[in-house]
């Protein structure tokens, strides 16, 4: 039976995660619950988005724009169930900046130089320190960015383990639990294969 992946939000927003998910043999399931979901499901996936009210991580609103406050608590109790059921979670740029609030860790509400360009995201490299937590990384990587924001201080029981060149946190996992997440996007990869060897390496985590 293929695993299933929860995603908070409609399909036809996130059609490009459906095809992340299904290309590492999984099956992508959306809806706007927020409770009760870990018992249903194998995995969830946290999508890239507007920013994360900086209230959530003791700051006040410098450069966050786009915010999604129905979101962000909708997210948040979901890493809290999933976290506790011990079931993997991949947080994809927004993604990342979530799982990092929610272990108490902080953001720089803006990152020069990272943002997409006009006509798409902007392509750089990232290096990475040695890790079994996540296979991707371990030398460099050429990675898509799309994004404004970034994390700053780690929360707690998070390990950073890709950056960028300018030392901006491409990758980070927990220490612990099955959590993963990346600050580009593998889903608009034009080498599908890495959304595919990410997605399902952590699937394989799941009990």
């Amino acid at each position: 039976m293929r695993k299933t992946v929860y995603i908070w939000g409609g399909p036809e927003r996130f059609a490009n995660y459906r095809r992340m998910v299904e290309d590492a043999g999984a099956r992508a399931v959306f809806g706007d619950a927020a409770a009760g979901q870990a018992l249903r499901w194998d995995a969830l996936l946290l999508p890239g988005g507007g920013d994360l009210e900086p209230w959530r991580y003791g700051r006040k609103n410098t450069a966050s724009r786009n915010l999604e406050p129905e979101r962000d608590e909708a997210e948040l109790r979901l890493l809290e169930e999933f976290t506790a059921a011990k079931k993997p979670v991949l947080g994809i740029c927004r993604g990342l900046q979530a799982i990092n609030v929610f272990f108490g860790g902080t953001l720089a509400q803006d990152v020069p130089g990272h943002g997409a360009w006009a006509d798409g995201d902007r392509i750089h490299g990232a290096g990475s320190a040695p890790s079994p937590l996540l296979p991707l990384c371990g030398g460099r990587l050429n990675v898509n960015s799309a994004h404004h924001q970034a994390a700053d201080r780690l929360g707690g029981g998070l390990r950073a383990v890709q950056w960028a060149e300018d030392g901006v946190i491409e990758a980070l996992c927990h220490r612990r639990l099955p959590v993963w997440a990346v600050q580009w996007h593998p889903e608009r990869l034009g080498d599908r294969a890495l959304g595919r060897r990410l997605l399902g390496a952590l699937l394989e985590l799941g009990r």
